[in-house]
């Protein structure tokens, strides 16, 4: 009896060694993107379909390897027909004999090696939880990409298929499918488990996010992979890295506002122009607006009445930030809607950073109206935040025109008024010529320093900038020109009328094309009447 199973066990390793289908593993990555769409709502199929078979009834053995598809799984055969008979024939003598512990070692050394050669082909590494986590996160970013690629390749192709083949060689015996494959899977989950327990950033999040959607999407397949009792322990890890990933999704956000709250840089940027923390905060979650799907279901509770509002010093201050809320809001969208109140806050305080009041308000116009616009430039963004709120900014943004546009012309357009110009006696009426002159001095002063200082602020904006420019000059040049036009002639009959009428209209017209360009004005490139 021993040399016969002694025998059974050379001829079971054989065949299992050098019948074995080739697999292409590009053709394995082909086809497990195939299925990253599929519709999980069904039944498994038992379709099945193959390719490169020689006709039935041949004898000769497939030169391609045929697959069928079960839903999204892909069932590669290993070996051929004929091979998986004789080795059922023998499996099914060893057991009866009593050697079935032998004919699983067999199966799982010759298995075992077939699958580590596969992940090694599609890039799974061995790599401990520490080794993971000493990684930079440039070098784990292309990491995950390179995981999310195999595990689907691994679970739906690799894993399936070796479950297809125990299945037909020992039956209902699940001994041999968990041995041969439970360390591979191991090894190939072990890497999300290392970054879901892994230290948070708010850089991490929409790998982690990825991460998260890979794993979600294998989930059903993972649980038709590992079906049975014996096997669950592998859905169950698979499907606790799952909540892990989801838990550092929710704290990466919280951290993320805290950090956009407390972002503390105390030097203004120059020119009033749109600072890197609007930009950054807006990009950022344009881009958690894109991972809407997933993110509505894991965040589900709103921002909580103590976050917003625990009464600590921050920026100078007790916090006190308006926050709009709406019952039919999702906790998505009121944390969006809370980041980007937060990020006006931290914007608020940026703003007083700036000497001159004008440039302040011309700060705060610049970001919200990049926030506006980020908003406006997503569909999903902006019906997450929702029409009121969207107002509400264009309305500060408006606001902050409006308060930029008093601060600086309303000293200058004062200049013009008629006011103290006028003078009369017992004998006659007329116009004081000092008065006007200094008027017209007064004037030009103000306009040069305004023209000297906000020549170098900017307006990234090229529309805005335009419609900025278009509105002073609304208001300036038809001013200036009235005010010219009635009293000119009292300059003009006296001496030296240069020093006095500076400008014509056109002169002030083309120096208004240099406001706002974030450069120096080029005193030479504008022509000069008088």
């Amino acid at each position: 009896m021993q040399i016969a199973m002694a025998r059974l066990e050379d001829e079971f390793r054989n065949i299992l060694a050098s019948k074995a289908n080739e697999v292409e593993i590009d053709s394995l990555v082909d086809l497990s993107s195939l299925s990253m769409t599929s519709d999980r709502s069904g039944d498994f199929s038992d379709e099945e379909s193959s390719v490169g078979e020689t006709s039935e009834g041949s004898n000769s053995t497939r030169t391609s390897s045929s697959y069928r598809s079960t839903k999204s799984i892909r069932e590669i055969d290993l070996l051929p027909s004929d091979a998986i008979s004789d080795l059922r024939a023998i499996a099914d003598r060893m057991i009866d004999a009593g050697y079935g512990r032998e004919c699983f070692q067999v199966y799982g050394s010759v298995r075992k090696a077939a699958i580590d050669l596969n992940l090694r082909h599609l890039g799974v590494e061995k790599l401990s939880i520490g080794d993971v986590q000493k990684l930079e996160w440039e070098v784990l970013e292309g990491k995950i990409r390179r995981w999310i690629r195999a595990a689907k390749a691994c679970v739906r192709i690799v894993f399936a298929s070796e479950r297809s083949l125990c299945d037909r060689v020992f039956g209902s015996d699940e001994a041999p499918f968990i041995d041969t494959v439970k360390g591979a899977a191991l090894q190939l989950f072990g890497f999300p488990d290392a970054i879901s327990i892994g230290r948070r950033s708010t850089e991490k999040l929409f790998k982690i996010l990825d991460l998260h959607d890979a794993i979600s999407d294998l989930l059903p397949d993972i649980a038709f992979v590992f079906r049975s009792k014996a096997s669950e322990s592998i859905y169950s890890h698979a499907s606790d890295i799952l909540s892990r990933l989801a838990e550092a999704v929710r704290g990466i956000l919280s951290e993320f506002e805290n950090a956009v709250l407390r972002e503390a840089t105390k030097i203004p940027v120059p020119g009033g122009t749109i600072h890197p923390l609007t930009r950054y905060v807006m990009n950022y979650i344009s881009l958690i607006s894109d991972y809407k799907q997933t993110l509505v279901q894991l965040i589900v509770s709103k921002p909580s009445a103590s976050s917003r509002f625990n009464g600590e010093d921050v920026g100078g201050g007790v916090m006190e930030i308006e926050f709009p809320e709406s019952e039919n809001q999702s906790p998505l969208a009121s944390h969006l809607i809370w980041i980007i109140a937060i990020l006006q806050y931290n914007l608020e305080d940026k703003a007083a950073l700036y000497r001159d009041t004008a440039c302040s308000h011309l700060f705060l116009m610049n970001n919200v109206h990049y926030i506006v616009n980020k908003v406006k430039g997503s569909l999903e963004l902006r019906e997450l935040i929702g029409d009121n709120f969207l107002k509400k900014l264009t309305g500060k943004f408006r606001q902050s025109a409006t308060s930029y546009q008093r601060a600086t012309w309303v000293k200058i357009l004062h200049c013009l008024r008629d006011e103290g110009i006028h003078v009369s006696s017992s004998f006659s009426s007329g116009v004081s010529k000092s008065t006007l002159r200094e008027r017209f001095k007064s004037f030009n002063a103000a306009f040069d320093e305004a023209h000297r200082t906000q020549a170098v602020w900017f307006v990234p904006d090229v529309q805005l900038r335009e419609e900025l420019r278009i509105s002073v000059s609304e208001k300036l040049l038809p001013a200036y020109r009235s005010f010219l036009g009635r009293f000119r002639h009292h300059i003009e009959n006296g001496r030296h009328p240069e020093m006095y009428i500076k400008y014509s209209v056109e002169d002030l017209e083309g120096m208004m094309l240099d406001f706002f360009e974030g450069c120096p004005p080029n005193a030479l490139s504008r022509r000069r009447s008088h």
